[in-house]
């Protein structure tokens, strides 16, 4: 079973497009003719008045997912995909990241911690991991949650190399307090930390020892300058921005570098929780595609959202207020990834698995 959204992408061309788009469907108004063409994998709006065009894509998801891996021992809770589409997962319960390599025989193998499933605060140990990022190098990035650092396991290394953060809580600018997610710009090497114990998200340049604040850093609560127990992080090159989601603040924002306050994506700007298109349950890790498109692991709703240039989301994965372990349903899903193919791939932490739901 299959289910069509529509999805904004931009491109230059001969040609524009002036949709407004929402995720069950697409009009257009424009002082000249209007073609619509759909197919069961694409949906095309444009008409011929300038020379930037906007496509409309409509992308389809198997409702039904696969499970890729599978780990009744340990939760999964975060996810990261490298350029070769390897899978890199979060273990919190056995404080490791595993690589996966999908589809191949004894295809798992431990990148970070020392493999024993023993917490600790070693170089080469990890207490509760919460979070994993990958660089062009095959170089793994974890954010330490219990430790309250990141640390960085070269490609192959047995060890790690604390590069934010230290071994202890705290508010000062080379300290964190219960970090949750983390984004990392390929381009600069720059990190930014979802402090979430701190309500704030820090920025790490590169080979930097001590952070920014570039986001919150006035209390956790829902005001417009704070961050209500923030989690998902991503950082959007496009517009200079950060994505955040706020689990107590059930919204997801959009934080300019620079400015001193956000401005509502979706969600409530209250802090209330809901199950309704508009409406988020305890968010927790998002991504965005390469033309912007926000997908969100909603977590206390168990679904997956995704939102294209609209505050309605849609639902691709999951089914909203219906924990389960069978193929359509997710068990508080706690992060999302996208391959090269836009397939997505949830981290469904209640169930011990990550489901990958496949795109046609």
């Amino acid at each position: 079973m299959s289910q069509t959204i529509i999805l904004a992408t931009s491109q230059t061309t001969s040609a524009v497009a002036a949709p407004s788009t929402s995720a069950t469907g697409t009009t257009a108004s424009t002082s000249t003719s209007t073609s619509t063409s759909t197919t069961s994998t694409s949906t095309l709006t444009t008409s011929t008045s300038t020379s930037t065009a906007t496509t409309i894509l409509s992308y389809v998801w198997n409702s039904t997912g696969n499970t890729v891996v599978s780990d009744s021992c340990c939760s999964a809770n975060a996810l990261a995909i490298d350029s070769s589409n390897a899978l890199y997962v979060v273990q919190s319960a056995k404080n490791r990241v595993q690589k996966y390599i999908i589809g191949a025989t004894n295809n798992s193998t431990t990148v970070a911690g020392n493999g024993s499933g023993v917490a600790g605060s070693s170089s080469s140990s990890l207490n509760s991991p919460s979070d994993v990022a990958v660089d062009s190098n095959g170089n793994v990035y974890v954010l330490d949650q219990a430790n309250n650092r990141v640390q960085l396991w070269y490609n192959g290394a047995s060890y790690g190399v604390t590069v934010a953060g230290t071994n202890s809580s705290g508010t000062a600018a080379n300290q964190l307090n219960c970090p949750y997610f983390m984004a990392r710009d390929p381009t600069t090497g720059t990190l930014y930390i979802s402090d979430s114990g701190n309500g704030r998200v820090m920025q790490y340049l590169y080979n930097a020892s001590i952070g920014t604040v570039v986001a919150g850093g006035y209390g956790i609560a829902n005001g417009p300058t704070q961050l209500d127990y923030n989690s998902g992080v991503y950082f959007d090159s496009s517009s200079n921005s950060l994505v955040i989601a706020t689990y107590l603040g059930n919204n997801i924002v959009r934080w300019k570098l620079g400015y001193s306050n956000w401005t509502l994506i979706t969600g409530n700007v209250n802090g209330t929780s809901g199950s309704s298109s508009a409406m988020l349950y305890n968010p927790m890790g998002l991504t965005l595609d390469p033309s912007g498109n926000i997908y969100v692991a909603d977590r206390n709703n168990h679904r997956i959202q995704l939102f294209s240039n609209t505050s309605n989301g849609t639902t691709i994965a999951g089914i909203t207020g219906s924990p389960g372990s069978s193929a359509t349903q997710l068990n508080s899903p706690s992060a999302v990834a996208l391959d090269s193919q836009l397939n997505l791939y949830v981290a469904d932490t209640g169930n011990n698995r990550i489901q990958m739901f496949s795109r046609s």
